[in-house]
Order: C-alpha cells, then sequence, then structure tokens
C-alpha cells in the first residue's frame, strides 16, 4: 500500500474497560495529523458484512468514562477463514481503508496476524483485555478496572465470610492467566489465589485449610482463576465438601461484572497513550506490531511476541500472598 490516508478501526473479543478511550484516541490523533478515520462496527464480522461508518471528530465525544465499547464487539468464525478474511480485505478496499486498528485481546491479535500475512495491510494492534496475558507490555486495557471490580465485591463478600465464619471461593477471569487472581488475593487480603501458573493448586488448598483457616481463622476468601488447571471454584467447593466436610464452603463466580463499569484514571490514561502511539506506529511505517508499555514506555511487540505466551506472574507475589494469609 502506498500513503495511508484513512484508517479503519475495530474492537474485537471480550470488550474491557477503557476501550472507548482507545477509540477516541486512535480517532484524534489520526484526526490530527490529517487522516480519516472510519469505525468497523462488530469487529471482524462487521469488516466482512461491511458495516463501516465514517468518524467525525464529535463521533468520539464524551466517551472516554465509558465501558464497553460504542464500536460493539463479536466472535466470528467467518474470519478465521481464507474467503471470510477475503471478504473483509474487499470490503477494506472499497471503503479506501489504508490501515487498521485493532483493539481486543489473544484472538483480536491472532486475526490481525493472520489478515496481514494474506494482504498487504498495515495493522497495529492495541492490547484491549481484562486478563493482562498478552506477552510484551506490562499492563493491557481493562485490566486495572476489571481489578478494582473484584477488590470492591471480595470487600464486600468478606463482611459476610467473617459474619457466618466460612469459605469462600470467588472466581474470576482469566482463563490461561492468573494476574486478576493473584493480585487481587494480594489487594484484598485474600487467604489464598489458586492460579494455572501454579501447580500446587490443590496443595495451596490444603495448606490453607491445615495452617491457617483451621489454626487461627473463622473464615477465608479464596481467588480462583477460572481455568480447567485450577478446577475453578466449583470443582474446589466440591472437594472442600468430600474432604473437609467439617467447614461451610461457598462458591460466588463473578463472571461477566468484571467486564463492566467505567474505566478507571490507570485505564483511561494507558488508553490514551497506547491510542496516540498507535498512529505514531503507522507513520513510521510500522505493521504486524501490538503497541504495548513496559517499564513506562510505549514499545512495539510484533505480533508473534504478543502471542507467545511467555508473560509469567511474579512468583514473589505468590509467595506473598502465603506470608501475609498467616
Amino acid at each position: 500500500m502506498g500513503t495511508i490516508k484513512c484508517i479503519g478501526i475495530l474492537t474485537s473479543g471480550g470488550d474491557a474497560p477503557g476501550m472507548n478511550a482507545a477509540i477516541r484516541a486512535v480517532t484524534r490523533t489520526a484526526f490530527y495529523n490529517g487522516w480519516r478515520v472510519k469505525g468497523i462496527m462488530r469487529g471482524y464480522k462487521g469488516l466482512i458484512t461491511g458495516e463501516i461508518n465514517e468518524f467525525r471528530s464529535e463521533s468520539v465525544s464524551n466517551i472516554i468514562q465509558r465501558g464497553g465499547t460504542i464500536l460493539k464487539t463479536a466472535r466470528c468464525a467467518e474470519f478465521k477463514t481464507p474467503e471470510g478474511r477475503r471478504a473483509a480485505y474487499e470490503n477494506m478496499r472499497a471503503a479506501e481503508i489504508d490501515a487498521l486498528v485493532v483493539i481486543g485481546g489473544d484472538g483480536t491479535i491472532t486475526g490481525a496476524r493472520a489478515f496481514a500475512e494474506e494482504f498487504d495491510v498495515p495493522i497495529v494492534g492495541l492490547p484491549g483485555t481484562i486478563d493482562n496475558d498478552l506477552s510484551g507490555t506490562d499492563s493491557t486495557i481493562g485490566y486495572d478496572t476489571a481489578l478494582n471490580t473484584i477488590t470492591d465485591a471480595v470487600d464486600k463478600l468478606r463482611d459476610t465470610a467473617t459474619s457466618h465464619e466460612r469459605l469462600f471461593f470467588v472466581e474470576v477471569m482469566g482463563h490461561t492467566a492468573g494476574y486478576l487472581a493473584l493480585n487481587g488475593a494480594i489487594a484484598t487480603g485474600a487467604e489464598a489465589a489458586i492460579i494455572p501458573e501454579a501447580e500446587t493448586g490443590d496443595d495451596q488448598l490444603k495448606t490453607l485449610i491445615d495452617n491457617g483457616f483451621r489454626k487461627s481463622k473463622n473464615s477465608a476468601i479464596v481467588l480462583v482463576a477460572e481455568n480447567p488447571v485450577t478446577g475453578g471454584a466449583m470443582g474446589l467447593a466440591k472437594r472442600v465438601e468430600e474432604e473437609f466436610p467439617q467447614y461451610d464452603a461457598r462458591v460466588t463466580i463473578l463472571g461477566h461484572l468484571q467486564r463492566g463499569g467505567s474505566p478507571t484514571a490507570a485505564d483511561r490514561i494507558l488508553a490514551s497513550r497506547l491510542g496516540a502511539a498507535a498512529i505514531e506506529a503507522l507513520k513510521e511505517g510500522q505493521r504486524n506490531v501490538m503497541v504495548g508499555v513496559r517499564n513506562g514506555e510505549t514499545v512495539y511487540v510484533p505480533f508473534t511476541q504478543a502471542l507467545s505466551h511467555t508473560k509469567c506472574v511474579r512468583s514473589s507475589n505468590i509467595e506473598l500472598v502465603k506470608i501475609l494469609s498467616i
């Protein structure tokens, strides 16, 4: 492709607080540089069906504080096929879009990588996922807000757990990563965090009951990442029922509650920085990269690296939960 004159922007996969702030930043920065912007509705699905709208500056007014995404989002099985991607490319060219900015998580970046490999399309990705599981960036858009939502919910559960002398398993999102569960446990003073990265999930539970809950506490809260490795909150509660029937175990699954709400200041700032940086990346001729932040600085991360799943939770934080739960 030649000189960029018009960009398309879309959000895909699960929504995350701060996506609107990112849309706003991308749009306004593009206008600042004299480029046109077209909003693509419902992610890759909208690119295939041609749901593409011309944006103006006012299109992104009064959205920085809103959760969700004004562009809507959807998962699209058709985009996983060569025929679907071909249709998307033809609609993109018909709309005179020269480059794409895509906002989303693992699935979104995977789709962008496949699209870029097949067609000569400059694409820049922004990490929009509450799971914080994309490699190459210290934080993802929506993670801080979700962590604050979890903290607020667990604080409320602590009141009833203490009053009724119960063991609460609180299941949070994080199918492949335990960031929300682990850091949520630290933030709330939970007795344990059972995460997929820790291979001793069952031992953590036994240690909690033998050395903590049994000896010095009349209630406990355990944060659990939703993952087959951990067994999830329901699986752990069933194990308590079978092995430790003397304890009253209850389950709270926060579910999609974690995706909602107005983004925190941290997420608004992160999204704004990364959104502006996406346009700068395209101006510099970057393509097939995700914009992230490391040690406070914006960085360009190749799609392959972003999807490598090499990001790890801090082992010191796992130990910290144990230390502080005595």
